[in-house]
């Protein structure tokens, strides 16, 4: 669609002697061709960065992008960067919106032969992209299945799948490894828009990457990026690459979500990436509730998390130290200063001067709390099995969620 489109646009600005561009249904820049006359900062980070900010998208939408049927104006909003009012020509098939046509008021008014012009144009813009978009689906349609079967629990069906996608030049044959992106919200479910989020975020994801060499699953609180690893090298630049999903799914989606992406380690053969995937919602999981490991987490980088996290939740909270269990009853009346030192202190490998720093006490202080641990728990830590015991029960809790 890209050079087909990009050829209208063109020859639609020769003939008006004016700047087009066209967007899809977001705002984000599909085709736009060299600028006649002044053009604002919106139009040039529009180019920039192929998308504007959300306060803009609702703007234009609050001027009546969504319900125009025919040429209309948004006005200037020099606050948002629009230092000059736009036209817009909405992209119709059957009446869905596809996108827009777009003019700029500088340029100057739009006679009537103009406006004839652009109303045919939509109509061809409007044809091409709602044949890419059949075209498209009937492919993407084809991959979305054979990637399910890819991650399937039968192994006849996974070794086929990975043949076909390869024979079918949907993917590249060799090493393979899964990103799953991962979204929730306090307290409530996830959202239409949340899930379009998901899907924009591995989108995004996909397309930095060459062809044949990346695919997307979305599920119900999940989206999965598959992606050929051929080079070690690749190892930053995909963790790279998990960050910046990461960032478009929270500028997709509302405030108030919270997004964690997780990577699998690479499978040699394509048939076996389902491991990977595993791998990759676990890193998630664990980064949703640990949260000292970040937002974008390898799984090979868990360390004793990675371990706790193949047991059952049940089983780790049997295992519990009951003095820890006592800590935790002190955390939850309110005492939280206790179970923050002792995990501190832990984590700094009993460096007591680290410790003190990093939790802002006094050494006196910080003497003072841990004696009160060793008070409550029972525990020695002088004792190095009495230490272990409470930095794997402190691990273990964080896991299972009971603190």
């Amino acid at each position: 669609m890209g050079s087909e489109l990009q050829r209208l646009v063109e020859n639609l600005g020769r003939r008006l002697g004016r700047s087009v561009a066209v967007d899809d249904p977001a705002l984000h820049l599909l085709a736009y061709n060299p600028h006649a006359g002044t053009i604002d900062t919106a139009r040039t980070e529009s180019i920039l960065k192929r998308a504007v900010p959300r306060e803009v998208v609702q703007y234009v939408y609050d001027c009546g992008a969504a319900t125009a049927e025919d040429l209309f104006t948004v006005p200037a909003r020099p606050d948002m960067s629009m230092d000059i009012a736009r036209i817009g020509m909405p992209i119709r098939h059957r009446g869905a919106l596809l996108g827009f046509i777009w003019l700029l008021a500088s340029d100057g008014p739009v006679g009537d032969d103009h406006a004839d012009a652009v109303r045919r144009s939509a109509e061809t813009v409007a044809m091409i992209m709602h044949r890419e978009y059949l075209l498209g689906e009937l492919s993407r349609g084809r991959e979305r299945e054979l990637t399910r079967d890819l991650i399937s629990g039968h192994a006849e069906v996974r070794t086929q799948a990975a043949d076909q996608l390869v024979s079918e030049n949907l993917f590249s044959a060799g090493p393979a490894l899964a990103l799953v992106v991962s979204l929730t919200r306090t307290g409530a479910p996830l959202t239409d828009s949340d899930r379009i989020a998901l899907a924009a975020g591995v989108d995004f994801g996909r397309n930095r990457r060459p062809q044949r060499t990346a695919l997307t699953l979305e599920r119900p609180d999940h989206a999965i990026l598959l992606l050929a690893q051929h080079d070690a090298i690749e190892r930053q630049a995909i963790k790279d690459l998990a960050g910046f999903i990461r960032e478009r799914v929270l500028a997709e989606t509302e405030t108030g979500g919270h997004c964690w992406v997780g990577i699998g380690e690479a499978r040699a053969a394509l048939s076996d990436v389902h491991h990977s995937y595993a791998d990759a919602r676990r890193a998630a999981d664990v980064a949703r509730i640990v949260h000292v490991l970040g937002t974008v987490v390898r799984y090979g980088e868990l360390g004793v998390y990675g371990m706790l996290a193949e047991l059952p939740a049940d089983r780790l909270a049997d295992s519990l130290h009951p003095g820890l269990r006592a800590l935790f009853e002190r955390h939850s009346a309110g005492d939280d200063a206790l179970v923050e030192t002792i995990e501190t202190f832990l984590d700094n490998a009993g460096h007591v001067k680290k410790t003190s720093d990093r939790l802002r006490i006094h050494r006196t202080s910080l003497y003072y709390r841990l004696r009160r641990v060793e008070e409550i728990t029972g525990l020695d830590l002088s004792l190095g099995n009495d230490r272990l015991t409470l930095h794997l029960g402190l691990k273990m809790a964080r896991l299972i969620e009971i603190r």
